[in-house]
Parts: structure tokens; sequence; C-alpha cells
């Protein structure tokens, strides 16, 4: 099939998204500029990619010698695929002054489902899988997102459309004059930059895993209540379900399974939770995702346990969860005991590790 062809397939499909991953009035490209706004003059972090065939991308050996194109997708995102004969265009005539990099988000994919999507369109651009140091260095929020970074190795541009604005992004950076290498105080800063970024990121400083106890974090709620993830004073079960609330509605056009795995996970959960004394924790992640969005799903299927926002993804990334719907559960001191994913639900899977 022709990137035209794709093209068209998808572009009626596309507006769907609009209301399942997006509030009116609050748009993808808004989402992506504001969860930008803090990057845009600041040194690229020098992360080292890895690619869906093993190899490696040093994004530090690029700056100050290319402006570096990077761009967030999924293989389940419409607008993602609406925009791939952009970014393939974009990586074909870029020459030597761009670097065009795609990065699955690696949120409900695979690397072989990256491959066979590359195949079945035939992408010819390096395309990286995000273990989420790249989604936490760059603000990832929406899908997709780009980020342009100019030759001196600066964040130039944060945005979710392949408009103008990306154009105009693109030829300002491979433009502008560059210099061989960094200058020192640039260069410092960028060495320091995963550093600042591991010492706020939960997720970098451990993984936490099935016969490892709980941590102590207390993330908020979207009522605004402190959910204590060990609790000492407390006997009960804790468990954890980790979800999008865009799933069930916007993935089943795309991905009908996981649609239908999430509806089964809330279903069950809001069926034991109501019998069982557990300490409930619904986690969201903060991907095409805000507060208002998760109050909006907790009201559509009345949603009785407590809910909490994972915008920097600290918590996904901390508990090694990249696939909705997943739960844990810790037993009375913390200790967690076991993690159910979609492949593992039953109606009794709830029933059975609760008390």
């Amino acid at each position: 099939m022709t990137f035209r062809g794709a093209a068209l397939i998808v572009s009626i499909a596309g507006l769907a998204w609009s209301s399942a991953g997006a509030s009116a009035g609050d748009s993808g490209q808004e989402r992506a500029e504001l969860a930008g706004r803090s990057l845009i003059g600041t040194p690229a972090p020098p992360l080292v990619l890895t690619t869906v065939d093993g190899g490696t991308i040093d994004l530090g050996q690029l700056y100050g010698k290319q402006a570096v194109y990077l761009k967030f997708w999924a293989t389940w995102c419409v607008p993602c695929r609406q925009q791939m004969p952009h970014l393939e265009h974009t990586y074909e005539t870029a020459g030597p002054e761009l670097a065009v990099i795609a990065i699955n988000s690696g949120f409900n994919d695979s690397v072989e489902e990256i491959r066979e999507y590359r195949n079945k369109l035939g992408l010819t651009l390096p395309i990286a899988f995000d273990d989420g140091r790249a989604a936490a260095a760059f603000h990832l929020r929406v899908t997709p997102q780009h980020v342009v970074i100019g030759r001196d190795g600066k964040i130039r541009y944060v945005g979710h459309l392949a408009d103008e604005r990306l154009d105009a992004a693109l030829l300002a950076a491979r433009t502008e004059a560059g210099t061989a290498a960094l200058p020192d105080s640039l260069a410092a800063a960028q060495s320091a930059a995963p550093a600042a970024i591991a010492s706020a990121s939960l997720a970098t400083a451990r993984h936490y895993r099935v016969g490892d106890h709980l941590p102590p974090e207390a993330p908020l709620t979207i009522d605004g209540t402190p959910f204590r993830l060990s609790d000492a004073s407390s006997t009960r079960d804790t468990i954890l379900v980790f979800l999008s609330p865009w799933c069930e509605s916007y993935l089943a056009t795309t991905r009908p399974a996981v649609s239908a795995d999430c509806r089964r996970m809330r279903e069950q959960v809001s069926a034991a939770a109501s019998v069982h004394k557990a300490r409930w924790l619904g986690i969201a992640s903060g991907l095409w995702a805000a507060p208002g969005d998760l109050r909006e799903y907790r009201a559509k299927y009345r949603i009785e346990i407590p809910l909490t926002l994972d915008e920097s993804g600290d918590l996904f990334r901390s508990f090694d969860v990249t696939r909705v719907p997943t739960a844990l559960i810790a037993d009375g001191s913390g200790r967690i005991v076991r993690r159910i994913e979609a492949r593992d639900l039953d109606a009794h899977t709830f029933g059975e590790a609760t008390r």
C-alpha cells in the first residue's frame, strides 16, 4: 500500500481521536506545546536510543553536527499513521544537515508489532523503541509528538501536528549556522541533564517487581488526597490498577482486542472493589490524558476506586508497566505477590486474590 493510500484510508478514522484523546478546547497541539514549554531553549539530553533492529543511536554524538528531528509515535495511533508520509518524506529529503528518528513510545506496542508495521508501509527511516527514558526527558504527553533540536543542541520546537509550524521549525533548525562541536558550557549542561532527570524520577531510582515491597510514595488522587502505596498502619491487600481512560473508546477501532481487555479489567475491578476491602488505586497513564479526562472517565463508568494521573509516567516505569490493562496485588505487608495482565483475566481474578 502506498503512503498516499494509507493516509486516505485513515483520514476519516482520525476524526475520532479528538473525542477519545482530548477534551474540547484541549487539542493534541495544545497538549504538546504545554508539555514542551519548559523544554524550549534548553539543552537536549544526550540519550542513547535502542533501535528495533538491536542497534543504538547516540543523540549526544549528533548534537553540534546536525539538527535532530525526533517523532514519538505508536502503531495504534491514527494521527501517527496519517503523518507517516510526511515523516518518511522528511527523512528522504533531509540531507546531511538533519537527522530524522522515529521513536515508538513503547506503550501498548512491541518490537515485533513495530517491525510488522514498518514492513507493511515500507518505512526506511531509523526507528527506536523507547524504554521510558526518552518519554520522560522530552515530556511525552501525546502521540504523535514532534521534537526539533537545533544544530546547537538546544530544543527549538515541540508540537503534535504535521503542519506549517513543524515545517518552519525543521527548516530553521537545518539551515541555521552550526559548529563542529558544542560549546563547553552546553556540553556540560547536556551531560548533567540525564542526572537531573534521574534524580527526579522514581523510575530511574528503582524498579518494583513481584517479590518486592511497595515504595513509600504517596501520589495524589484526582480529588487531591494522597494515597500511600505502602501503608504500615493497614494489613489489607493493596491493588494497583494501571489504565488509560481512552483505552475502551479509542482502541475499539485500532486495537479492538485491547479495548475489550480494558473493559473486562474495569468491570472485574468494579465488581471486586464493591465487596473486597482491599486498598484500591487506579493509576492512569499521562499519555493523552489530563485530570479532566480522568474525571470524565470516572463519571462515565461510575468508577468507585480512587484514581491518580501518572502524568510524568514515573509510576508506570517504576512498575515496568508498558501495557494496559495491568494490575499489581500486594499483600498486607506491602509485598507485591501477583501481576495481572490481560491474558490472566477471568471471572475470579480479583475475588481469589483479595480479602
